[in-house]
């Protein structure tokens, strides 16, 4: 069966597409309207301990791997409290420094394999981290000793850089 035989022979064949990037009706090419996560980092922390995990971009970080996530915290009676830190970097005059910060909270039960997380917060907090928000409170004064921590060892000069929110928050 040919389903090109109601066409002329010289007229191209036009497929259909599904542009889910926008909306709009002018395309500005393959990627437009997508998040560039290109000054985007990703922290795990667990207590006093701050870690750099590129994976959690992806839900793929060291602690996240091999968890089956619940939107039900009763699931996970267990679990030990972590939080993604999602750092976004930028640039002005006087070169790189911290622009967002964000944290989200997760419960893991390793033992059990289950874990607890919003996943929409989290990608929310992403967006706001991005966006050039500070939302830190829902750190302990321990969770944010480690990410100041790592903050002040990872680059110097970027927390030197960094404005008075971020400063105050981890305070």
């Amino acid at each position: 069966m040919d389903i090109n035989k109601d066409q002329p022979a010289d007229k191209p064949k036009k497929l259909n597409s599904l542009n889910i990037v926008s909306g709009k009706v002018e395309h500005r090419g393959f990627g437009a309207g997508s998040i560039d996560l290109s000054q985007l980092s990703s922290v795990i922390v667990d207590g006093d301990e701050a870690i750099l995990d590129m994976g959690a971009i992806h839900a793929k970080s060291k602690v996240e791997k091999g968890i089956k996530f619940s939107t039900n915290k009763e699931d996970v009676p267990n679990g030990q409290p972590y939080w993604i830190v999602w750092v976004a970097a930028d640039r002005n005059e006087n070169g790189m420094y911290y622009a967002g910060v964000t944290s989200c909270e997760m419960l893991i039960d390793s033992e059990a394999r289950r874990g607890w997380k919003i996943l929409a917060d989290h990608v929310n907090r992403l967006d706001y981290a991005l966006k050039r928000r500070f939302m830190l409170d829902n750190l302990g004064d321990r969770e944010k000793a480690a990410l100041k921590k790592l903050l002040m060892e990872y680059n110097p000069d970027m927390w030197n850089n960094s404005g008075d929110i971020l400063k105050e928050a981890l305070a």
